[in-house]
Parts: C-alpha cells; structure tokens; sequence
C-alpha cells in the first residue's frame, strides 16, 4: 500500500491496537474458544461424541446432511452461525431437540 507509514505502525502497542481495533465499528471481534474449536470441527466432534453418536446416526438424528457434518469435522468447512447456534442447542438440550423434530415428523403427516 503506497502512502503508509509502516514505521508508526509498526511501533505501535498491542494496546493501541486493541483500542484501535474497539474503536472501529466494523471490526469483527476475535474469535471465542468455542468458535475456534467450531473453526477447526472439534467443537462438532466434540458435541457428537458426547452423544455417543456414529456421524451417520448424528447426521440422521439431527437432520444434518452427512458431507457436511464431515466437511466441518474435518475443518473443509465452518459450521456458519445458524449452524452453530443449532449445534449448541443440540450440545445443550438434546432431548428437546429430537422430540421438536419429531414432532414436526407427526404433524407434517397428519
């Protein structure tokens, strides 16, 4: 980039930074750990394997498709924040999840 002064950025402070950064209304704020661990699929992993679940049965009891639960276990791709937020969900209240998706199975049908 012409023009800058690389020099005065380059001595500025982390805190500087930091303020910089705060201040400015479209910066994306750091990752959390548990976006990190979404970022890298263990967060998915993580959730699956807590359900003691195949990722095939996951996939089916979820309805999450099979290539992408893969896809994001394997960090070819980001759950994005619907996905996560359905993944929290499912970490935090598993039960409600299935009996909601059943339930939606029963009155499609009726």
């Amino acid at each position: 980039m012409e023009g800058v002064d690389w020099s005065g950025v380059h001595a500025l402070t982390d805190a500087e930074i930091e303020a910089g950064r705060r201040a400015d209304p479209d910066a994306v704020p750091p990752m959390t750990d548990e976006e990190i661990g979404f970022a890298k699929g263990a967060g998915v992993r993580v959730i699956r394997q807590r359900l003691a679940l195949s990722q095939v049965m996951f996939s089916r009891t979820f309805r999450i498709p099979l290539g992408t639960l893969r896809d994001w276990e394997q960090g070819v791709s980001t759950p994005d924040a619907t996905a996560r937020t359905y993944l929290l969900v499912i970490q935090n209240d598993p039960k409600a999840v299935r009996e909601a998706l059943n339930g939606r199975d029963e009155a499609v049908e009726a």
